[in-house]
């Protein structure tokens, strides 16, 4: 295993994470971020990533090992192009999410957690995505695809195998690779954070309701505002 990177990569990282440690007022708020910036180069958190983070903020490996371990979106070991993650929280999985979760392990023939031979997808089942609305929700590489069902997750993985124009539900108009999504999070903007809608359908029903039918927040102190909304 590589333990450190060579002199052409470090140096590149470097610029990078000088621009992200200028974030912070104290460097040692810039681990995340610096994370996910490793994680962009080799798609995954390597010993030689932890290195690089210890170096640049002055912390031991332990205390970057400890903080990559503990959030599951690093990854200590080599993830596909495109991770498809399942939510398999109550609701979605009531909906369906662990009838598709099944589905896509028979039909990529992979556990959780693992990667197809092709080095394609990285399957794993995921903590709540604040999309319940829309269960049962699947996510490539952090992007939207909701309602779905075990056809249309079968016929999305299929698609990101082929190198096909996967759209997402909602964003952009195209999903990224891991890497790329890696580099967005370590705060590299790619230029797409306005594409596509960001809400939409039984997320905005509540307010469409309250357009409709004239209601307004209550005033501060006002009890009674609150009950003649509801009614």
């Amino acid at each position: 295993m590589t333990r450190t990177f060579d002199e052409e990569t470090r140096a590149r990282l470097e610029v990078d994470a000088k621009e992200i440690i200028a974030r912070y007022p104290k460097a040692r708020s810039a681990l995340l971020p610096l994370l996910h910036l490793v994680q962009a180069e080799e798609g995954h958190v390597s010993t030689a990533g932890i290195g690089f983070c210890a170096d640049q903020l002055g912390l031991t490996a332990a205390e970057v090992t400890a903080v990559a371990t503990f959030y599951t979106m690093y990854k200590r070991r080599p993830v596909g192009d495109y991770h498809v993650g399942v939510c398999t929280n109550t609701l979605c999985a009531v909906m369906g999410g662990d009838e598709i979760f099944s589905a896509l392990k028979e039909h990529l023939g992979v556990g959780n957690d693992e990667t197809t031979e092709d080095g394609k997808v990285t399957l794993e089942h995921v903590e709540c995505n604040a999309a319940c609305d829309f269960a049962p929700v699947v996510m490539v590489n952090w992007e939207f695809f909701d309602n779905q069902t075990p056809d249309s997750a079968k016929e999305l993985v299929d698609g990101l195998r082929l190198g096909r124009d996967v759209r997402p539900t909602r964003g952009p108009g195209s999903v990224c690779t891991w890497k790329e999504a890696s580099r967005v999070l370590a705060g590299f903007s790619d230029g797409r954070a306005d594409e596509g809608p960001q809400a939409a359908g039984p997320s905005l029903e509540g307010l469409r309701l309250a357009r409709e039918r004239g209601w307004t927040a209550p005033a501060p102190g006002d009890a009674g505002a609150g009950e003649e909304a509801g009614q």
